[in-house]
């Protein structure tokens, strides 16, 4: 008697799943949820700095002024939009709306569109206003 079972797998994979936008951007979300904890230790970091003195935060400001610093700035700034137009989501599915398969995916993809755009928005204001 042959074991039928043995050249399966044990069970589901990344080699059966598709990648599907919703399935993305669940993934993306709890990225996203991890680098706002180290972000934040970023925000921490310039009140400290504040507080220290002129000479600290003027160090702090030189750090994230550089190209390298704008750039960490500019995806904790993504992270931080791209989390919460997430969290909408999911707000949404707690009330019970958005299940639909098409609807759904829509909502995955606008998520993406969104943060970028209001990202961008964002430091196009901030650039202006400083």
């Amino acid at each position: 008697m042959a074991n039928v079972t043995q050249n399966r797998p044990l069970s589901p994979h990344l080699q059966i799943y598709k990648l599907i936008p919703t399935m993305a951007m669940s993934i993306v979300h709890r990225i996203t949820g991890g680098a706002l904890y180290f972000g934040t230790l970023l925000v921490a970091l310039w009140l400290i700095a504040a507080a220290s003195g002129s000479s600290a935060f003027d160090y702090v400001s030189w750090i994230y002024g550089s190209i390298i610093g704008q750039l960490v700035l500019f995806g904790y700034t993504w992270a931080l939009v791209h989390h919460m137009v997430g969290g909408f989501r999911h707000f949404m599915w707690d009330l019970g709306y958005g299940f639909e398969k098409s609807f759904s995916t829509m909502l995955a993809k606008a998520t993406v569109a969104i943060s970028v755009a209001v990202t961008i928005v964002l430091w196009i204001i901030a650039h202006i206003v400083w």
